[in-house]
């Protein structure tokens, strides 16, 4: 074992630095075990995959490696939520235990922070749906004279979804630069400053990927010189990475750089008169298009909906648009920063909209004469895949990438995502010559990382895998009931409901109930309302708020979907219940996720075994995760999808959990809460 895994091991064991200096730290073989992993893959420069379970304190056998070893870290995580919490509590308290005089740096990609120049022009233009809105926009006017870190997260209250937001912080696309005036007071360019000269450097995986991707953002390198990187939570990393290795625009984007056109006409005389007119017909043609995509599913590829003529020829007048609205400015540009930005950001979306239209070049656009090709077709419509899994099919042969398009209530956006993102992490990873630790409680499927690792691009990496220390046998029971029907039976939702309200009375309610889909969400809440226990339904307030009151509550009930499988962290006797109605298969409806089946079927390999169960094992693992977060937890798991005893893959799914006792008799949940 190296030097530097002797001293890791011995800071955490018993009578180490953390047991001597922090209050409650409890000596944990397994994080000893993980500990002593890290810090030999940092000392000699090597690849760790390692599944630490809840409980084994990974955090703090990441941190104390990293900060012993002396080398320049780049500590990754999931969320800003994480990323704030590991900041501001866990590498303080590990970096004063081990009395390390290192330096640290808290790192966000640039819409995190207050731009000056943005609420310069805020303040002369604002306009407000609401007198909250003013009264928070004056909140924001006041700290922005007192903070010196610039970073939103300080200002407690301010949604994360605010319509302020993107009046007062830039983005890749409308930052001015080093051409800023305030340049000098930019928040963003000190954050970079700080972590420049940083020994530690704690960024979260968007900000990471902008690097890896070569997103550059006007400021040159994000994050140099790095000799180890820590990627927490590294489960999330593959499907983020593709958003980050592809390219796309949205409705808002575009909103966005007519309204900063229009802002920039205060500074200079004329100008209104010659922009004005584009930005309305850039306006109109938004809201024509949009209007048009009404007539699509939610989600699809660009095949289907080029198809739709009204969809083809709004977009044609989009393009229209923007090139004219770029030819307005091009004669300001020279007129000050803030035009000739504006004047690239049209050509650049106009750039965006041609190569997402056109399709790409002809090597990896699945609208070429090889979609229709007669074998590929019967072998994928023989499946019932349709016109659309045809053409996803051909894509992914050719290698690889998807054009598709996603609505949201008042937009869309269109994205091109690579099916495979392994290549790209691969030569980051190899061109860095710097230690990656991968690391999170979710990643084996069974007792193997085959999928995540292939997803990751590693070939043959060192791995760990450590279960969860807690006691789950005593600390918790699984309950599969009985006698349900298949979960596409109609009858499903409600028989699933009436096996779950025992369960509730005996808990006394303090429970999450997890839903495959947004429809069974409200079916549920509808159901369960005006019952004795309070409910607390997804979308009917913020995530935060939601969970701030559940926990208040003492008895309550959360209605939650897809977001609350992670990153949610109630302890104690708030949550004694987790029900998960179905296995979380991805939705048949996202043209990437289907196009990557595909992808799998034309190497030969088998789409449900290679693609569909580990990512469904992995998000299971994720819900069953929020049940129990501490020694002293207690809770019972409820799995209602009678798949995981009625299918052979049923037990892939089981093997993949913790070690419960696991049973199908309600009286044994009523005897387990009594004797809570």
């Amino acid at each position: 074992m190296s030097v530097l895994a002797d001293a890791s091991r011995d800071a955490l064991s018993e009578g180490g630095a953390l047991a001597s200096r922090l209050d409650g730290f409890v000596a944990r073989p397994a994080q000893q075990r993980l500990t002593a992993a890290v810090a030999e893959a940092i000392e000699r420069r090597g690849v760790l995959l390692a599944e630490a379970g809840t409980g084994t304190g990974k955090t703090y056998a990441y941190l104390v490696p990293a900060l012993l070893s002396g080398l320049k870290t780049i500590v990754s995580t999931g969320t800003r939520a994480l990323q704030d919490q590991l900041y501001h509590r866990d590498l303080p308290r590990v970096r004063e235990a081990l009395g390390t005089g290192l330096r640290s740096a808290l790192l966000k990609g640039r819409a995190n922070y207050l731009c000056h120049y943005r609420l310069h022009q805020a303040k002369g233009d604002a306009r407000f749906a609401s007198p909250e809105q003013a009264s928070q926009f004056q909140r924001i006017v006041a700290w922005a004279g007192r903070t010196r870190a610039g970073d939103m997260a300080e200002l407690e209250g301010l949604a994360d979804d605010s319509p302020l937001l993107p009046q007062v912080t830039s983005t890749v696309d409308n930052c001015l630069g080093s051409e800023c005036p305030f340049w000098d007071e930019c928040f963003v360019v000190q954050a970079r400053q700080r972590a420049q000269a940083a020994d530690l450097v704690v960024v979260n995986h968007h900000l990471l990927l902008a690097d890896l991707a070569l997103k550059q953002e006007g400021f040159g390198e994000i994050l140099p010189g790095a000799q180890a990187f820590v990627i927490d939570e590294a489960h999330q990393l593959p499907e983020l990475a593709a958003s980050f290795f592809g390219e796309g625009f949205g409705m808002r984007q575009v909103q966005e750089l007519g309204r900063d056109s229009l802002a920039e006409c205060k500074q200079t005389t004329g100008a209104l008169a010659v922009v004005q007119a584009p930005v309305r017909a850039l306006e109109q043609a938004l809201r024509e298009l949009r209007a048009a995509m009404e007539a699509l599913p939610p989600r699809g590829t660009r095949y289907r909906a080029l198809t739709l003529p009204a969809v083809a020829d709004g977009f044609d007048v989009l393009a229209d648009a923007l090139g004219a609205l770029e030819d307005a400015l091009a004669p300001l540009a020279q007129t000050s920063p803030g035009f000739d930005a504006c004047t690239a950001r049209a050509r650049d979306l106009g750039e965006r909209l041609g190569r997402w239209r056109d399709g790409g070049s002809a090597s990896d656009s699945f609208d070429d004469e090889a979609a229709d090709d007669e074998a590929l077709l019967d072998a994928v419509v023989g499946e019932g895949g349709g016109d659309d899994a045809a053409r996803l099919a051909a894509a992914a042969a050719r290698g690889g990438e998807v054009y598709w398009y996603e609505l949201s209530p008042r937009g869309f956006r269109c994205q091109r995502t690579p099916l495979d993102v392994s290549a790209p992490l691969r030569q980051h990873r190899e061109r860095s010559h710097a230690a990656w630790v991968f690391t999170s409680a979710t990643l084996a499927v069974g007792n193997g990382f085959h999928h995540i690792g292939h997803k990751l691009g590693l070939f043959d990496p060192d791995t760990l895998l450590e279960p969860s220390p807690f006691d789950w046998p005593r600390q918790a029971l699984c309950y599969l009931p009985g006698n349900l029907p298949e979960p596409n039976d109609r009858r499903f939702g409600t028989a699933m409901l009436d096996a779950v309200r025992p369960v509730l009375q005996a808990s006394n309610g303090r429970a999450f109930l997890l839903f495959a889909s947004h429809r069974a969400l409200r079916e549920a809440a509808a159901a369960l309302e005006g019952g004795p226990w309070p409910l607390f339904v997804q979308g009917r307030a913020p995530k935060a708020e939601l969970l701030r009151r559940f926990r208040e509550s003492g008895n309550g009930v959360l209605l939650g979907s897809a977001s609350f499988r992670e990153g949610v962290d109630v302890a104690g006797d708030a949550l004694s219940v987790v029900m998960i109605d179905k296995l979380p298969f991805a939705a048949p409806d996202d043209p990437v996720f289907e196009a990557r089946l595909d992808a799998v079927r034309r190497r030969g390999g088998n789409p449900f075994r290679d693609e569909q169960l580990p990512q469904a094992v992995i998000a299971l693992k994720q819900g069953v995760g929020r049940l129990i977060r501490t020694e002293s937890d207690r809770g019972v798991l409820v799995l209602c999808d009678p798949r995981l005893t009625g299918k052979p893959y049923g037990r892939v799914f089981m093997q993949s959990l913790p070690d419960f006792t696991v049973t199908r008799r309600i009286e044994d949940v009523r005897v387990f809460f009594a004797r809570m």
